[in-house]
C-alpha cells in the first residue's frame, strides 16, 4: 500500500513538502500529483475511482481556498481522506479550513491544521502501523525521540 499526495495546484507543493519528507522518513512509497476539482474534473474522478485497485491506503489532499480537492475525493472513493488546508492571502487559510472540515454526513475527512501536512504524513503512519509492525517500531521511536528532544531542552 501507498500514500497519494494530491493538492489542487504546484503553489500547493511547498506546503505538501514536510508531508513528503516525512513519508520518506518512515520509508512509505507514495506518489504525488497535481489534480484540480475545477480545472480538471475528469482526471479527479478518475484518480479517486481507481485509488483502492492502484494500492493506495490513504489520500492526503491538499488544497487552499474553495479547498474542493479534499471532499469531492472522498465522495467518489473509500479509501480514507486526510485533508490538509493551505493558507491563503485573502482569508490566511480559514476558507480553506472550513471546505475541508465542513463535509456532510456520511463522507468524511480527516482535516489537519493550516499547512499542516506532516501531522497529515504522520495520520497516515499511524494508520498503516497497524497492519505493519516495522511501521509500528519506527513510529515508536519517532515518538521516543520526539519526547526525549523536549525533555533535554534548556531555556
Amino acid at each position: 500500500m501507498k500514500v497519494a499526495i494530491i493538492m489542487g495546484s504546484t503553489s500547493d507543493l511547498e506546503v505538501m513538502k514536510p508531508a513528503i519528507e516525512t513519508l520518506e522518513s518512515f520509508g512509505l512509497e507514495y506518489e504525488k500529483k497535481v489534480i484540480s476539482a475545477h480545472r480538471t474534473p475528469d482526471l479527479m474522478c478518475e484518480y479517486a475511482k481507481s485509488a483502492r485497485s492502484r494500492g493506495i491506503g490513504a489520500i492526503i489532499a491538499g488544497a487552499g481556498g474553495a479547498a474542493h480537492v479534499a471532499g469531492v475525493v472522498a465522495g467518489m472513493t473509500t479509501v480514507p481522506v486526510i485533508g490538509v488546508p493551505i493558507q491563503t492571502k485573502t482569508l490566511g487559510g480559514l476558507d480553506s479550513l472550513l471546505a475541508i472540515v465542513q463535509m456532510p454526513a456520511g463522507i468524511p475527512v480527516a482535516t489537519m491544521a493550516i499547512n499542516g501536512s506532516k501531522n497529515a504524513a504522520l495520520l497516515a503512519v499511524e494508520m498503516f502501523a497497524l497492519t505493519d509492525e516495522t511501521l509500528a517500531a519506527k513510529l515508536e521511536e519517532f515518538r521516543r525521540k520526539q519526547t526525549q528532544k523536549v525533555l533535554e531542552a534548556e531555556i
